[in-house]
Order: C-alpha cells, then structure tokens, then sequence
C-alpha cells in the first residue's frame, strides 16, 4: 500500500519542481464559457419542452441562473484551476440538493467534469491538488452514501425505470447502488486522469523545449569557438606567412644595397623582389584583417599539435599516404596548366589549398560511408583569372549516427573567405560528396 500511494504521488507530480504556466483569461476561454452556456440553455428548454423537469419546483429562472453560473466558471479553469474544481464540486451539491433534475442534465455533467479535469491539469502546487482532488472525491461519495443510507435516490430511480421486480442475475437494490457507484468512479476517475495526462504531456513539451533551447544555445557557443579558434589559426600562419615575406625583403634589400654601384642590374632585380613580396605581404594582411575583423571575445585558442605552417602543395602527396589504408583508397593529381606552377604558388595559398584538403580527408574518415576518395589540385597561371583550386571527391553516404557539428565544413568556408575564395560544398547528383575550393591569385609569387 504504501508501494501504491508513491506511485501515484509520484504520478500527481508531488515533488516535481516545474511548474505549469498559467495563462490570463483571454478570449479562448470566454468563446468557450459563452458556447457552452448557449448550448446548456438550449438543452435545458429542449428537455423542459419534452416534460423531462416536471418534479423541480424550482423557476425557471433559476435553472437558467444554475446552468449559466455553472458556464461561467469554465471562463477561470486555467488560471485558477483549484478554485474553479472547488466552485463546481460546491455547484454540483447545491444543485442536487435543489434541482437534481436540473444538476443531471447532460450539459451540467460536462461542465463539473471539465473543471475538475482543469483543475488536475493546470494547478501549479501539485501537493495542493492531491489535497482538493481528494478532498472532492471523498465528498461526492460522502453524498452518494448518504442518499443511499437515508435518502431515496435508489428507490426513487428504480420507480422511474420501472424496476421493482428483479430481472437480472443480481438484485434489484444492490445493483442500483453498485451501477451508480460504477459510474461516478468512471466519471471522477476519468476527469483525474484525463487532467494528469494533460499536465504530463505539458511538462514532457516544457522539458523538450528547455533541452532544444540549451542544444540550441550550446551549438551557438561551439560555432562562435570554433570560428575564433579558425581565424586564430589563420591568424598563426599567416604570421608565418608575412613572416617570411618581410625576412624575403629583408634579405633581397641587404643584397641589393651590397651590389648596387658594382651591378646595377642586379639591385634592380633585388629591389622587384622586395616590391612584389612586400606587396604579397600587404595584400595577406589586408585578408586577415577583413576575415578577423568581427571576431568578437577573448578566448584562448588550445594549442596546435603537429602544426603545419609550412605546408604547401608539395606536401599533400605524404598526407594522401598518411591518411589512405584500412579500406579508403585516395589518389591524388595535381594538375599544373604551366609547369612548376604549384612550386610558384603564394606562400599562403599553398598552406590553404593543404589545409582545405586535410579537413575534407578527415570529413571522409569520420563521417562517411565511402571506400575511394579523388583528391584533384589544379593550378592555372593565366591571366587575366589565374587560380589554384583544390577537389575532394569521394562515393559515399553520410554514415549513420556520425552526422557531425558541421564545425570542419565552417573551417573551410573560413579560410576561403581570407582569401577571396570560392567554395562549393555538398552531395553531387551522382553520388558521394564533393568539396571544392578555388583561390584566385592575385599577383606572382
């Protein structure tokens, strides 16, 4: 028993910390105060017109005054759920006591079931419910007790339906009382757990709404992170990058300024140098600070293990190596539309194109069904759109339960976008997926 009575605690929500919102009295509520008041009314003359009231001697302006107050409770069912299950329950007395006939009407049954069903569904103190739910149900049946015990209620329905003799497998008096036992449990019962279900159902939808906005928000901050922690990185090796153009320059003017009165020529091709890397200079710090520029907050990007500042094209063939076997093959061509171009390429176009790479092998790996993967660079040097485009294409499906954040894909769209490049991302008709990146280059390097 005890057993029991905490499960069905529990099933009140008892000890539950939410709480349901409870809305102000708007025009849902009166459209519906108002439509069941219409049709209480129209039920009660239709059941007057048919002889149905002749033992109630009470006027008929107070039958309409009982069905009209009893609709006019329905207008506070959700804000204040407890008052109005109590309101009723007391209409439901006064009304037998008075007019049973006028209490019986169908169109009054639903109105007290409806505001105990509120009153379950929407109280915000759980424990007070079981209190007031309980404190009605005892009462009602309290009542029925006593009609059976010194009332008539049994004789008088057993006189209206013509049941004086027996006619069935049980007798007459003790299945009037069991009949009329059955159906107010039915009734009671079913408004209390209809009202529990309703509540529940509301805080399983509070729940799920609290756990979407956190995954939401949580998903926000590890984008915004993982953006920061991108242009940081960019941010690290185009430092290199600019690095080395300013110690080119450095290195071209000490040479020139050593030759110049013995070989002019010479200084002049010296001094080129240093005006096209210092142009190359300005232009990739012009990138990153247009790609940073709205970078927001002060984070602290974790450490880079195995940083590659330094690689270019040259380098993706030991990454092809190292990332194919255990059933992915991966080829790789570098397609030059003049010879030596990709040894020509800008010192920050090159790491891009590898780094490009890189994040799309690793996509394959982790989320994806696919057994062969195509790795396309092609550089083309011609003017007036010379570019260096890097292709991963692979056959696969994306694989169940590893659909991913899509933080690598931001990673990529991120490092294009310091350098002006173009990206196209996604499944291809024909199956697999693709991801293209094309880097235009602006200069000679």
């Amino acid at each position: 028993m005890p057993r029991l009575t905490s499960r069905a605690l529990e099933w009140f929500g008892v000890d539950d910390t939410w709480e349901r919102p409870r809305p102000a009295v708007g025009r849902q509520d009166v459209v519906l105060a108002v439509s069941v008041e219409a049709v209480s009314l129209l039920a009660l003359e239709l059941v007057r017109s048919a002889g149905g009231l002749t033992h109630t001697d009470i006027p008929w302006w107070g039958q309409w005054l009982a069905v009209s107050s009893g609709a006019v409770l329905l207008l506070g069912r959700r804000r204040w759920p407890l008052t109005v299950a109590l309101l009723a329950a007391a209409h439901m007395f006064v009304a037998g006591v008075t007019m049973p006939e006028v209490m019986g009407q169908l169109s009054l049954q639903i109105i007290y079931f409806v505001a105990l069903l509120s009153g379950v569904a929407w109280a915000r103190d759980r424990r007070a419910t079981v209190v007031v739910v309980g404190t009605i149900v005892l009462f009602m049946f309290a009542w029925l007790g006593w009609q059976f015990a010194v009332g008539s209620a049994v004789q008088g329905w057993m006189d209206d339906e013509d049941l004086s003799e027996t006619t069935g497998f049980f007798p007459a008096i003790p299945a009037a009382v069991l009949i009329t036992l059955l159906v107010n449990a039915l009734y009671f019962g079913g408004a209390i757990v209809g009202g529990g279900v309703s509540w529940r159902a509301a805080r399983q939808r509070a729940r799920l709404e609290s756990q979407a906005t956190t995954i939401a928000a949580q998903a926000g901050r590890l984008r915004d992170q993982a953006v920061v922690d991108e242009r940081l990185r960019i941010a690290r090796d185009l430092h290199d990058v600019v690095a080395h153009g300013v110690s080119a320059m450095g290195i071209q003017a000490g040479a020139a300024r050593r030759v110049l009165d013995r070989d002019p020529d010479a200084a002049r091709r010296a001094l080129s140098h240093v005006e096209e890397a210092s142009r190359d200079a300005v232009t990739q710090m012009r990138h990153l600070l247009g790609t940073l520029r709205e970078s927001t907050g002060d984070r602290t990007s974790p450490t880079d293990e195995g940083r590659t500042t330094d690689a270019g094209v040259c380098d993706l063939a030991d990454l092809v190596a190292e990332v194919g076997g255990q059933g992915l093959a991966v080829t790789l061509d570098v397609v030059e539309t003049q010879p030596g171009a990709s040894g020509r390429l800008p010192r920050g176009i090159g790491l891009a194109v590898y780094r490009t790479v890189q994040e799309a092998l690793t996509n394959v790996r982790r989320h994806s069904t696919a057994d062969t993967v195509s790795v396309v660079v092609r550089i083309d040097e011609a003017q007036p759109r010379p570019y260096a485009e890097a292709e991963v294409v692979d056959n696969g499906r994306p694989r169940h339960g590893t659909s991913g954040s899509g933080l690598g894909q931001l990673g990529i769209r991120e490092r294009a976008a310091t350098h002006d490049g173009q990206v196209d991302i996604g499944p291809r008709m024909t199956g697999g997926y693709r991801v293209r990146v094309r880097y235009p280059l602006k200069g000679s390097a």
